[in-house]
């Protein structure tokens, strides 16, 4: 079943369940697939990895207006944002940790036979597709640098 078909079920359940945190996150995660769909240059059908880059843009956001709804002492703004994270993330695919992060960070180094820092875009490029929808760019960028440095 596709994304779309799968989300389009999931806002059915959630709506007789009257359940109005997964349903703000599933309309949330549709109305993005949708702009992704129509934008200029986009063919009809999005493939997978472009989905999977939307629903990591919609987690990223909504984790920054968490923070600053944090920082700004709202709790019931807060509250909703965290409840969008929990629904979309249950469309990406599970996390990697930071040492399994960091163990593909070092095959990739192995294997390309990078040096040093002069690399670190070879290997942010390798990391990024290897890692794609598993782990967050910040981390890789972070790691790549740190054992690139080593």
């Amino acid at each position: 079943m596709s994304l779309q078909a799968s989300i389009d079920q999931d806002i059915k359940t959630a709506m007789l369940a009257k359940n109005e945190a997964g349903l703000r996150g599933l309309r949330a995660i549709k109305s993005a697939l949708l702009v992704a769909k129509t934008e200029k240059g986009a063919s009809q059908n999005i493939d997978e990895a472009a989905e999977l880059k939307v629903l990591q843009k919609l987690v990223k956001q909504r984790k920054e207006s968490a923070a600053i709804y944090q920082e700004q002492n709202r709790p019931d703004l807060y509250q909703i944002e965290a409840e969008e994270i929990a629904v979309i993330e249950a469309y990406l695919p599970k996390s990697l940790d930071k040492e399994e992060v960091e163990a593909v960070i070092r095959s990739l180094i192995a294997q390309s036979g990078a040096s040093g820092m002069q690399d670190m875009g070879k290997i942010m490029g390798l990391a990024t597709k290897e890692l794609a929808g598993q782990a967050d760019g910040k981390l890789i960028s972070e790691l790549v640098k740190q054992l690139l440095n080593q």
